[in-house]
C-alpha cells in the first residue's frame, strides 16, 4: 500500500517565472520520505540519534513530464518495490491537480552512522516494510 501526502509548491520552490525549481522538489522528497518513516513510527530523530542508523540515497532516477508552478498542492505517492538485505527500493510519483508531473526510482541503504557502512535493516523496520511492499505479480501465490 502506498504512503500517500500533500505539500504545497511555494514561492521559494521556484525561479522567478514560478516554474518548480527542480533541487527544491528533490528537498521536499528528502521531508517526504522523513515522514514516511514517521509514519511507520520511525522518526528520523530517533533512527538518526538513538538508534545510529541513516540511510542515504544511493540511486535517484527522475522522470519530469510537467512543470510545478508556484500555489501547485502536489500530491507525493511513495511505493515500497523492494527490500534487500540493507537496501530500500522506492517509486514516487508526484502530481498536482491529477496530473502527474514526476516520477522517481530511488534506492537508499541503511547504514551504522558510527562505521559508515551498510548494515541489515533491523526486524522491526524491515517488518513494518514487509507490510508496505508492493505486490508485483497478482497471478504468484507466493506474491
Amino acid at each position: 500500500m502506498a504512503f500517500k501526502t500533500t505539500r504545497p509548491l511555494r514561492f521559494g520552490d521556484c525561479d522567478p517565472s514560478g516554474i518548480a525549481y527542480f533541487p527544491s522538489y528533490l528537498n521536499i522528497l528528502v521531508g517526504v520520505l522523513e515522514d514516511y518513516f514517521a509514519s511507520l513510527g520511525f522518526p528520523w530523530k530517533t533512527l538518526i540519534e538513538e538508534r545510529r542508523i541513516g540511510m542515504p540515497t544511493v540511486r535517484l532516477d527522475v522522470t519530469f513530464t510537467r512543470p510545478g508552478f508556484q500555489g501547485d498542492e502536489l500530491e507525493f505517492s511513495i511505493a515500497v518495490r523492494g527490500i534487500g538485505r540493507s537496501s530500500l527500493d522506492l517509486e514516487h510519483e508526484v502530481s498536482a491537480a491529477g496530473k502527474v508531473l514526476w516520477t522517481a526510482r530511488q534506492r537508499v541503504v541503511a547504514t551504522d552512522l558510527d562505521i559508515h557502512q551498510s548494515l541489515a535493516w533491523p526486524d522491526d523496520i524491515r517488518a513494518a516494510l514487509n507490510h508496505h511492499l508492493e505486490k508485483t505479480d497478482a497471478h504468484d501465490p507466493a506474491a
